[in-house]
């Protein structure tokens, strides 16, 4: 089993300065590299405390300058908030500095707090998204671009640099709904599945995806599909879930709380629902590493899970994981 983490630059209450956040990031990031981790995949966001990093590619620079062999991921690149040129010289430019370690994420993004302040209408999201892909790879592969679509067109434009790692780095879509799914299967790109989806709805989620890949004609063999889980460890199940429970309070607040409104998120807010026990009893993995392990292996055998992308909701969490339960997954 691959074991990657999503990493985000989250900074609570403002408690310490924001140099702090981005220096303790990178040193975990050391970490995962010296300790046998798969990837980190960086998590971008903008105008929230939940997670202050606007530039995953920047960050990627600066993390694959501490690091030797661990993969660079983007979790997500918000395509729609780019000019597609810039994002395809940007990840190209990273995988060239990082050695060809880069791993591509895209997303469309559903904070509705940057699609406003970006200018992007939500409803032309998709569709901008889609095409930034589509120019995004072909930029990397071909010596001119002559694209025309519905948002761009270009005309011979030469991309550079090109990725290091050829055709291109490999690629992963963020899919949460299952139009998204059903789009990334068509065209038969991987998926990353997110970390606010229950446990029974991921294993749903992978078994559509999986039909609807074959149904285009696509192999999930070989596919990683990482599968990304917010994790709270401590040395007794109760330390476990006061982090749990914290973790699953700041994230109602940053996700849905009413500065966002997110688009294509279901609130969990329904009439009648408690959102924070619905990310204790269905989405957290937490416990003490014996307990989160037995937890991962029943996910390993109810949904295929193969790639466990950790969220870890603190320090002490990270730690736990790289020194008591990584050693011991299969």
């Amino acid at each position: 089993m691959k074991l990657g983490v999503l990493q985000f630059f989250s900074w609570p209450e403002r408690r310490v300065a924001l140099p702090q956040v981005y220096e303790r990031a990178l040193q975990r990031i050391e970490i995962m590299d010296k300790n046998g981790f798969d990837a980190v995949w960086l998590a971008e966001h903008h105008f929230s405390s939940f997670s202050v990093c606007p530039s995953v590619h920047m960050m990627g620079v600066l993390a694959a300058a501490r690091t030797k062999r661990l993969r660079i991921g983007t979790g997500v690149s918000l395509a729609p908030f780019y000019h597609p040129l810039r994002l395809a010289e940007e990840v190209a430019l990273l995988d060239v500095l990082s050695g060809g370690r880069v791993n591509w994420g895209a997303g469309r993004g559903f904070a509705r707090v940057e699609f406003e302040n970006f200018g992007v209408p939500p409803e032309e999201s998709t569709a901008l998204f889609h095409e930034a892909v589509e120019i995004v790879l072909r930029a990397w592969s071909e010596e001119t671009l002559r694209y025309e679509g519905a948002h761009y067109r270009f005309d011979g434009v030469e991309v550079l640099p090109k990725p290091l790692q050829q055709p291109h780095p490999p690629v992963w879509m963020a899919a949460t709904s299952d139009p998204a799914i059903e789009w990334a299967a068509g065209r038969g790109f991987s998926i990353l599945l997110d970390p606010h989806a229950a446990h029974r709805d991921i294993g749903r989620k992978r078994r559509f995806y999986a039909e609807r890949l074959e149904a285009a004609g696509y192999s999930l063999t070989g596919r990683d599909l990482p599968v990304a889980r917010l994790l709270a460890l401590g040395q007794t199940d109760a330390e476990a879930a006061a982090v749990a429970r914290s973790g699953a309070q700041w994230i109602v607040q940053s996700y849905f709380g009413a500065q966002h409104r997110p688009v294509g998120l279901t609130d969990p807010n329904a009439p009648g629902a408690d959102p924070v026990a619905r990310y204790l009893n269905d989405v957290i993995l937490y416990g003490t590493p014996d307990a989160v392990l037995d937890q991962i292996l029943r996910l390993r055998e109810e949904i295929g899970l193969d790639y466990l992308l950790c969220a870890p909701l603190s320090h002490d969490t990270f730690m736990m994981l790289t020194e008591k339960l990584l050693p011991r997954l299969p």
